[in-house]
């Protein structure tokens, strides 16, 4: 299909419009490092100690990789970063990053946290969007448990209804407040209860439209088919469907336990099928855009210059609510500005938590951006070329 030529992703002075040359610089020098394997293998390794080790190493991961990728350590200090962007019509997704919680009392203190997201949305017109990972609100190994159907014991039991019960208090706010919340995505060995409970919201609170969205890796390759039961179910029990859609975050760990444990890698074994499967999937949403929507969760270029395609030939407008364009803080601004000036719906995750407590997702991405091929070279030449075009003081 031919690509929107009206929507173009490589016109840096808007991508770039609301950064100054301070903070691109900034951004130059992260891709820089990231955009280099080995440096980046030895730099992330070097923080990885530095942290175990409690060496005063913060300050400099804060005024780097965090204040780049991160809209602060607190709710309160992402004000500055919703409220700059939605100056240009991109909007905030607020994300408690904090990972690795273990107790119960941690559990209850993140639902806590979410909660609050819901709070910040509701006096801002910034915040169209909250999220959470069920991982934030459980134990891993118990999901784990669940999915294998192993025989729980009582305090399993008890810990299972509390899992239910936080994620009901977080999908009742968003149906109260009307709200829209998005449930990330985990590993496939713990997905499958993740995705019982999703759909168990679903049917709770997508009667009149969607407030819950479930999350779908198109790297796996049962997520098409999985895609369309979720569709059948909803149709069938009358409800609307939210689906966010990504390319998936775990490849290395999904291929490293498959090879472990001795089955197939649930992943596609090229980059090119996942693409394929990923915008299927598009074509599949817009296609049932009377049961569905949409958030694009995506940094590729040809997939959101694709979905814009779909909606014009189905006479959708740009700023259907059905359809929401999403990426990173801190990736893909030529994507993200671009289609806000074109008049698309779009949002920015905005991660926000103490820097030691969200080094975890900090890892992530600078692992992300130096496995994924090009990147952040694609990154680091948009910015090479903005600030370019800044010193040579073209309009």
């Amino acid at each position: 299909m031919d690509i929107d030529p009206a929507v173009k992703f490589d016109d840096t002075a808007t991508a770039f419009r609301y950064k100054s040359d301070s903070e691109l610089r900034k951004a130059r020098f992260i891709f820089t490092v990231v955009n280099n394997p080995f440096i980046s293998k030895v730099s992330t390794g070097a923080v990885k100690i530095g942290m175990s080790l409690g060496l005063p190493i913060k300050g400099i991961v804060r005024a780097t990789v965090f204040d780049h990728f991160c809209g602060g350590e607190t709710i309160e200090k992402t004000e500055r970063t919703v409220q700059h962007m939605g100056e240009f019509n991109v909007k905030t997704i607020l994300d408690y990053s904090v990972e690795g919680e273990k107790t119960e009392a941690g559990f209850d203190l993140t639902t806590t946290e979410v909660l609050e997201t819901f709070e910040k949305a509701g006096h801002s017109s910034n915040i169209p969007f909250c999220v959470f990972k069920v991982t934030g609100l459980a134990d891993s190994a118990l999901l784990e448990k669940i999915q294998s159907r192993k025989s729980l014991t009582s305090d399993e039991e008890i810990s299972f209804v509390k899992i239910k019960d936080r994620v009901d208090r977080i999908c009742s706010k968003a149906f109260s407040m009307s709200i829209p919340v998005l449930i990330d995505a985990e590993e496939t060995w713990i997905q499958n209860p993740i995705d019982s409970i999703a759909y168990e919201m679903m049917a709770k609170y997508n009667r009149e439209k969607v407030i819950v969205f479930n999350t779908f890796q198109m790297y796996r390759t049962d997520m098409l088919k999985n895609l369309r039961d979720a569709f059948h179910t909803a149709a069938m029990n009358n409800y609307y469907l939210g689906v966010k859609l990504v390319r998936g975050a775990y490849m290395e760990k999904e291929a490293d336990r498959a090879v472990r444990d001795g089955y197939p890698n649930p992943i596609h074994s090229s980059k090119e099928l996942t693409d394929d499967a990923f915008n299927k999937a598009l074509v599949f949403c817009i296609d049932n855009k009377q049961r569905i929507s949409l958030v694009c969760g995506s940094h590729n270029e040809y997939s959101n210059q694709y979905l814009t395609i779909l909606m014009q030939k189905h006479s959708m407008k740009p700023s259907d609510n059905r359809v929401w364009f999403a990426q990173l803080l801190g990736m893909s601004d030529n994507i993200s500005f671009n289609l806000a000036k074109s008049g698309y719906n779009v949002a920015k995750y905005v991660p926000y938590g103490p820097v030691g407590a969200v080094m975890p997702y900090l890892l992530r991405r600078a692992s992300e951006n130096t496995s994924v091929a090009g990147q952040s070279s694609r990154e680091l030449s948009l910015i090479r070329k903005e600030l370019a075009r800044r010193k040579n003081g073209k309009a």
